[in-house]
């Protein structure tokens, strides 16, 4: 891969959710850092922006980037309309971004920040992308870790092309932002979309630090739904695999059928009437076709959710250029 030698801009997108007691903390330090590279001999990096996307919080979320924004000149804020999730903020903020390098990153810095100049120097050597994988999940409880490694199993099992222990840690260059751009889908997993553009790409390992504030606002719920939401945006295995019990079901209707003709034909002594061969595959053939209208069910509303064509985010404001700086570059 031929080495970047040219100067470039950054932006730093960062989607902020509840984060009142956490940015203030973490905001300050992530200035410091890119300020530093900014002047820094071992980089090309000439500009940078800080983009904080608050997705609908109830807190102060705002009114702390507002002041951030104010005193700064490198913050940009873009409030959204209402809470989008995690996956529509970042777009909101790729959306919005014009610079030459895109580093996306959470509001709480458990992702350490260190790794960021590992990532330009793999830029400037040619990658388009660099991932920041996580080397251990110590740091996370045993739940947590457990319900990581079967969701990376699971993907993989389905065929989804995915990074096991990358999130959404990361730098893009132009390039492969405009081919993510080009999609337009609503059904968003960027975890799974951005490995699969092809770009050349370096994977970053770091170690994730403990939240210095506030609570991770990544429930159960919120990663079963991104879950299903990588199974169903990049894999139809569940419906093959809805079609393979079919037929496997229909070929043992078929043998029992058989056994039964048989046994009445040939051994009519033998027969025993009883419940248990008319419920059991009544209750097994129902089950199966409820858990398969289900899937299929799933499938048709990411259709209906695709077709409508809703904007994906709203942006109800931006905060105002700074006296001191522009929010363009």
């Amino acid at each position: 891969m031929p080495a970047r030698v040219e100067t470039y801009r950054a932006d730093v997108v960062i989607p902020c959710y509840q984060e009142q007691d956490a940015l203030p903390l973490t905001a300050p330090d992530i200035l410091s850092y890119f300020r530093k590279l900014q002047v820094s001999p071992k980089n090309s990096m000439s500009s940078f922006r800080l983009l904080l996307i608050d997705d609908g919080s109830k807190d102060k979320t705002w009114d702390i980037i507002e002041k951030i924004s104010r005193n700064n000149h490198e913050v940009i804020g873009i409030k959204l309309s209402r809470n989008y999730g995690h996956q529509m903020a970042m777009l909101s903020g790729l959306s919005h971004s014009s610079a030459d390098i895109i580093i996306t990153m959470d509001a709480d810095l458990q992702d350490d920040i260190q790794a960021v100049e590992q990532m330009l120097a793999a830029y400037e050597s040619g990658s388009h992308l660099a991932l920041g994988v996580r080397e251990d999940r110590t740091s996370d409880s045993p739940a947590k870790r457990w319900t990581a490694n079967t969701f990376y199993r699971v993907l993989s099992l389905l065929g989804v092309n995915i990074i096991e222990n990358h999130a959404d840690f990361r730098l893009m260059s132009r390039r492969s932002l405009d081919a993510l751009l080009d999609h337009s889908e609503v059904n968003l997993f960027l975890r799974g979309l951005i490995p699969a553009i092809g770009f050349p790409v370096t994977l970053i390992p770091y170690t994730r630090k403990v939240r210095v504030a506030g609570e991770t606002k990544y429930t159960i719920k919120k990663m079963l739904h991104l879950a299903l939401d990588g199974v169903t945006s990049f894999s139809v295995a569940p419906l093959r695999v809805i079609a393979a019990l079919g037929g496997i079901i229909f070929t043992l209707s078929i043998l029992s059928g058989l056994y039964v003709i048989v046994e009445r034909v040939f051994f009519p002594q033998n027969t025993i009437p009883g419940w248990a061969s008319t419920v059991f595959p009544l209750l097994l053939l129902s089950g199966m076709q409820i858990f398969s209208v289900g899937v299929v069910g799933e499938y048709v509303g990411k259709i209906y959710m695709e077709v409508k064509k809703r904007p994906r985010f709203i942006v109800e404001e931006i905060t105002p250029p700074n006296i001191d700086g522009n929010t363009r570059h």
